[in-house]
């Protein structure tokens, strides 16, 4: 049985005033957006958003953007700001900013004419699919195939925030102040023509980190629009009983009309990096552009995708176009490698139509049919894998590349003798052991080992399944998880229980003790404890959590320090590890019946979540948020760009000459005041 959300939770009132005696001083050193750590991130705060909530018994409808904290601060944190700012943050990037070539000219569009009307009927094609008005699609939208390797998110030039239409509100604020304001909804809400970056400041360069972590974020957000039906008349969502019920001339596809668009254009852009990657990313060594196929044997000739491509980027369609690549650094990365991974597993299970997995979803099934998206050739979704071949449609492009991802994390990255992921190949394994990346390896395999098996992924990665294939694919990655989780635990722990963030095979250990290495070796472990039900796993990530309480809890921040009493760095990749650890804690090693460690009480966790998340990220890491659904509104009877008094402007109020669009800070420091 699901417990009360409010069972738990304390007070808004208590957990106000706890924050008012604890303040953090949070100075952003640095806004670049790096898509590969950023977007990590904002695929943690996801699964901490909603699905978290839920999870802990929270009835999603009683939550209402426009009264804050309610029904607690925890179930607001998480089930509107985490959760919101996750989805703001990539329409910002793939819809908005320009950091990247066009969709107009990738792949997919390409095959099809490759000219801006081509798209265009694409797009109402789409549109029609989910019932959604054509005229509603956002002007000036300006998605991208693949996003560049960073950039600074301040806008080029002055935001249009002229008034479109508006409506009267009842707003409770932060600090408890209710009012009824008239809002307005500003021209670029509904027009992204004046929310383009400054290109001037982007690193034109493919790195398969970038895509990866955009990817993951995309295909995340797909299997949630599109995980269900809607009446088209009404927009009632409605569970799919069949995958051609989208065919009765009553039903759509997608959970509802808006959310199911974005399930489409995010899943054509997803489409587009796979494309890119198997056409023109393949790499040996010493040629860009090596063609691969299902017959990959990592261990013979391998090929990989370089960690740094540069574009000369050019102009089609009077838009960004992939010019000349040219490789930069030829090295293969671990951490490329598993944000590749995780993404394309997850993609894998979205589009997944062998004929053994009967439990697939009929919506997901619908959509990959042949209208609006192809279906697989035969050979690919039969009992067997030999017979495999190259093809174009959605799923054949995420089993190949899924598989040389795969091959290239066992056999380039994995040091067979000491039983653990090393950070780097280029020709011969470093021996250079990084436990962020060692521990997140471990999630990645675990989605690559659940979708090869046919079991749930997405939101229910936790759960069992009515299939189970237990294929040779899932039986290799679970030996992975179980040697990479053995190393953690028997190498990487130091006396003082906590992790330290690394080694050195053959010499020693980096002694460092990183807030960031702590949370992801608890998001491993619990990975690895669900994928093998070893429960010495389970054991071993509530000792580095009770370790973490007892060594870097800083009382008078109120939250975790690395030293406390010192101020901390913070970056989008430590907000990554201590949203997922955190969320992994709540779920799987908070106290169970008759256990009562006080740091593991199911209370004292959500406190310790709300904490963190309102003083780091709300008190500066999250540098805007957009109007609407995380809460914030422009208001007709005032100047405010914070009218919820969460700390977080609107974009036009965020910094920068025009602003700053809505995404995360690549360097913050965190000090009490």
């Amino acid at each position: 049985m699901k417990k009360s959300a409010l069972c738990f939770a304390i007070s808004s009132a208590l957990l106000t005033a706890s924050f008012a005696s604890h303040a953090a001083n949070v100075q952003v050193l640095d806004k670049t957006l790096s898509p590969a750590a950023n977007f990590l991130a904002y695929t943690e705060f996801e699964l901490s958003g909603e699905p978290l909530a839920e999870s802990l018994g929270l009835d999603l409808d009683v939550l209402d953007p426009n009264q804050v904290d309610q029904p607690t601060a925890f179930d607001y944190a998480a089930g509107i700001e985490s959760y919101e700012y996750s989805e703001e943050a990539m329409y910002a990037l793939n819809y908005q900013s320009t950091m990247g070539p066009h969709l107009v000219n990738g792949p997919v569009n390409q095959a099809r004419g490759g000219s801006l009307a081509d798209l265009g009927k694409r797009f109402i094609s789409l549109a029609g699919a989910v019932g959604f008005p054509s005229e509603e699609i956002p002007l000036n939208m300006y998605p991208i195939s693949v996003p560049y390797v960073s950039g600074n998110p301040e806008f080029v030039g002055k935001v249009d925030t002229t008034k479109v239409n508006g409506e009267e509100l009842e707003v409770l604020s932060a600090t408890g102040k209710a009012a009824v304001h008239n809002t307005v909804i500003p021209a670029y809400f509904r027009d992204y023509k004046t929310l383009a970056w400054d290109s001037a400041s982007f690193d034109k360069a493919l790195n398969p980190g970038a895509i990866g972590s955009i990817f993951l974020k995309e295909v995340m957000w797909s299997q949630d629009f599109l995980g269900g039906m809607h009446v088209t008349t009404t927009d009632e969502e409605v569970e799919a009983t069949s995958s051609t019920m989208d065919q009765d001339g009553v039903h759509s596809l997608g959970v509802s009309a808006a959310d199911g668009f974005n399930g489409m254009i995010l899943t054509e852009m997803s489409l587009d990096k796979l494309l890119i990657l198997q056409q023109q990313l393949g790499f040996d060594g010493k040629n860009l552009g090596v063609k691969f196929g299902p017959d990959y044997d990592a261990s013979k000739n391998p090929i990989w995708f370089a960690h740094k491509v540069a574009v000369k980027e050019t102009q089609k369609n009077n838009v960004n176009h992939i010019g000349e690549l040219s490789v930069t650094d030829g090295s293969s990365s671990l951490r490329d490698t598993w944000m590749l991974l995780w993404p394309v597993s997850e993609f894998y299970a979205f589009t997944d139509q062998r004929t053994a997995n009967t439990a697939q979803n009929p919506a997901f099934k619908a959509v990959f049919d042949g209208k609006p998206f192809a279906a697989a050739p035969k050979q690919n979704i039969d009992n067997k894998t030999s017979n495999n071949i190259i093809a174009d449609d959605a799923f054949s492009v995420a089993s190949n590349v899924a598989n040389l991802s795969f091959q290239n994390l066992a056999n380039l990255h994995f040091n067979k003798k000491e039983g653990t992921f090393v950070t780097q190949y280029d020709g011969k394994q470093n021996a250079q052991v990084e436990t962020f990346d060692a521990a997140y390896s471990i999630v990645a395999l675990s989605i690559y080992q659940r979708s090869q098996d046919a079991l749930p992924v997405g939101y229910a990665a936790a759960d069992g399944g009515d299939v189970d294939l237990a294929t040779p694919q899932g039986k290799q990655a679970l030996g992975l998880i179980k040697a990479q989780a053995d190393y953690i635990v028997n190498t990487l722990v130091a006396k003082n229980g906590l992790v330290y963030d690394g080694a050195t095979i053959g010499k020693s250990v980096d002694k460092n003790q990183s807030l960031d290495a702590q949370f992801a070796s608890i998001r491993g472990l619990v990975a690895a404890y669900l994928a093998t039900q070893d429960d010495s796993y389970k054991q071993a990530a509530r000792s580095i959590f009770l370790a973490v309480e007892k060594n870097m809890f800083d009382a008078e921040l109120g939250t975790w320090a690395q030293t406390p009493g010192k101020a901390t760095i913070h970056t989008p990749l430590t907000a990554a590890a201590i949203s997922g650890g955190l969320r992994e804690t709540m779920l799987h090693l908070a106290n169970e019946e008759g256990e009562h460690v006080p740091a593991l009480e199911l209370q004292h966790l959500t406190e310790r979540y709300t904490a963190w998340f309102k003083k780091v990220v709300n008190g500066g890491q999250q540098l805007s948020e957009w109007v609407g659904d995380s809460g914030e509104n422009l208001l007709k009877d005032s100047n405010t760009t914070d009218s919820d008094n969460d700390g977080v402007h609107q974009v036009t109020g965020a910094g920068g000459k025009f602003g700053t669009a809505q995404t995360m800070a690549a360097k913050v420091s965190v000090s009490a005041n």
